[in-house]
């Protein structure tokens, strides 16, 4: 014990092909115009939020699993990753069935009977 830090010697970092990269920025650039495309066509209600919510949550997948290196963790970090956000997103949609019927209970009972 020399009182000095040790120094470890690390190898060369994983590299990915850069095809791979191109191809995740291509893919990126057809979603985003797909995304685009909601607007111009003129889409509207819930085909609308729909339509952007599945071209969002894609291009954060992908940015995520290839640019922020998520595929080559271990599952077991996947799996401790995953699971809230599956919970999350099954929890919002129950709000938002909720959130439809609390309107609707309203609209019936508060209106006068009507």
């Amino acid at each position: 014990m020399s009182g000095q830090p040790e120094t470890v010697s690390h190898g060369e970092g994983q590299q990915h092909p850069i095809g791979l990269y191109f191809k995740v920025w291509i893919l990126l650039f057809v979603l985003s115009s797909m995304s685009y495309a909601v607007d111009y066509f003129h889409f509207v209600g819930y085909l609308r939020w729909t339509l952007i919510l599945v071209f969002m949550f894609l291009k954060a997948g992908l940015i995520i699993t290839v640019f922020m290196h998520f595929a080559w963790e271990p599952s077991t970090l996947k799996l401790a990753l995953g699971l809230p956000v599956i919970a999350i997103v099954v929890f919002i949609g129950f709000m938002a069935v909720e959130a439809d019927y609390t309107f609707l209970s309203r609209l019936t009972f508060m209106s006068g009977g009507t």
